[in-house]
């Protein structure tokens, strides 16, 4: 089979391929197609394969989650390509499925891995067989370092955070020498904005019409919520950086002047998660008339909200804002505290009302089934869902919930205390499966969610996985039917 240049992103194909990474997919869609329409756009690969591409290599980027690839398909497709370096990014879903690339990649392709999996696990990812052809792993932002690698003549050795196994010891080496650390805190508002032919399907048009980008405004999170990948405490190579309103506001033009891009989501934890940032951005959003031409969504932090005055709400929905996604996760008090959000559900309540009154949408996410989690607690996050609704059915702005059933994150602080009640293995915790609530496809108002449905299978909290799914399909479905009826 021949690589299919059409699949492959950004490349030049006239040119022989320096580095092809991979967005493993979640599943394998041989065995079952994929239903949804739309999947996240892989901005970190972008990232890097820009920043590469203008220091000349030629990278490619083969979103085989978007397109829907078969696995077999896809390790056929990367062998046609015959790049000198794959790279994948490594989470806890999809590894199986990418050591499986891995694996049966041809003899003469170096491989390098990222990714948070790589990060939390490390040692055991190197040492695991499918992974042989490993010739580094990065830990944290690769910019600068993936640039280096693919320079022949750089040594690895020289790298901070880029280790490989020992060939005759079968230890883990990790690189790095003195005046190299700034490769682990690339500087964020010198690196090129990203080139959107790396995506798939950004930008893209939205439900509205609008043209929509996805934009990373911020680095790192100062928060360390115990079931969270990005908690503060499993990335301790993360410095926080935010980058300058002029860089933000630069690439906002750009991607309109190009694209005609009207709509911009913010994917980052503190565009509106620090009060610092709100009060810089929404300055310099004033400033430059934003709110005149377009609209943008972005993640915010409830208890930072909350100590906003109503003059800064005000101004943030005259700079555009359209919607904020808030990690509400559930309706109990002693919940809250136990996965350290910082809130409570009085809280939560006042912040969705202060929002939605100005015509400011919240999504709020939540989760069900914590550890230790009672069958009281679990419906008391299903009513808040039902109260939010109600809260912001006559609002200007609207309010939509999107649920999700507890899994565990290696490196997270969740994972740390499941591990130490000594009652699972690394193994348990790592069985990933995709869990198909749209059956086969006919239920349509699933179709969506088809790629956020996994699980480990073990049941955390007091309520039973079948009720838990139960509740997840319920609250969805409602969720969809109220869409439904939704003017747009």
């Amino acid at each position: 089979m021949s690589a299919p240049s059409h699949l492959i992103a950004g490349a030049n194909p006239s040119r022989p391929l320096d580095l092809l990474f991979i967005n493993a997919p979640l599943r394998d869609y041989a065995v079952r197609p994929r239903v949804n329409d739309f999947t996240l756009p892989v901005l970190g690969m972008a990232y890097i394969a820009t920043y590469a591409a203008e220091q000349g290599f030629n990278v490619g980027v083969l979103d085989a989650e978007s397109h829907g690839l078969p696995v077999a398909d896809t390790i056929q497709f990367v062998n046609a390509a015959a790049p000198r370096w794959v790279g994948l990014n490594l989470l806890a879903p999809t590894y199986q499925i990418s050591a499986r690339i891995a694996a049966a990649l041809d003899p003469g392709i170096k491989l390098m891995l990222g990714g948070h999996q790589a990060k939390a696990m490390p040692a055991e990812i190197l040492a695991d067989p499918r992974m042989c052809r490993t010739a580094a792993l990065i830990i944290g932002e690769g910019e600068t370092r993936v640039v280096e690698l693919l320079r022949d003549h750089r040594n690895r050795a020289d790298l901070p955070g880029v280790m490989w196994l020992d060939p005759i010891m079968k230890t883990p080496v990790t690189g790095g020498r003195p005046g190299t650390a700034h490769h682990l805190a690339p500087d964020v508002d010198t690196l090129p904005y990203v080139n959107r032919t790396y995506l798939v399907q950004d930008p893209h048009v939205a439900e509205d019409r609008r043209i929509e980008a996805n934009m990373v405004g911020a680095r790192g999170c100062p928060y360390d919520c115990s079931f969270c990948g990005a908690a503060v405490s499993a990335n301790p190579d993360i410095t926080i950086r935010v980058r300058r309103p002029d860089n933000i506001l630069g690439e906002m033009h750009q991607l309109h002047d190009t694209y005609g891009v009207s709509a911009f989501r913010f994917v980052d934890d503190l565009f509106l998660g620090a009060r610092r940032v709100i009060d810089t951005m929404a300055g310099a959003f004033t400033s430059g008339r934003i709110g005149d031409w377009a609209v943008w969504d972005a993640t915010g932090r409830i208890n930072v909200l909350n100590r906003c005055p109503d003059a800064t709400l005000d101004q943030l929905i005259g700079n555009g804002l359209r919607e904020v996604a808030l990690g509400i996760e559930s309706g109990s008090a002693r919940m809250l505290q136990y996965i350290d959000k910082r809130i409570d559900p009085e809280m939560i309540r006042t912040v969705v009302r202060r929002l939605t009154e100005r015509g400011i949408s919240v999504k709020g996410y939540f989760i069900l089934g914590f550890p230790g989690e009672t069958a009281d607690e679990l419906n008391a996050t299903v009513r808040l869902v039902h109260d939010l609704w109600e809260l912001t059915d006559h609002q200007p702005g609207r309010f939509r919930a999107s649920v999700f059933e507890f899994r565990p994150y290696p490196g997270t602080p969740e994972w740390n205390r499941l591990m130490a009640t000594k009652r699972y293995t690394t193994a348990q915790l790592l069985a990933y499966g995709a869990v198909d609530l749209t059956n086969a496809g006919v239920d349509e108002a699933m179709r969506s969610r088809d790629e956020f449905n996994f699980s480990v299978g073990i049941q955390f909290g007091e309520t039973p996985i079948p009720e838990v799914r139960r509740h997840l399909a319920e609250l969805s479905r409602e969720q969809y039917d109220r869409r439904q009826d939704a003017p747009l």
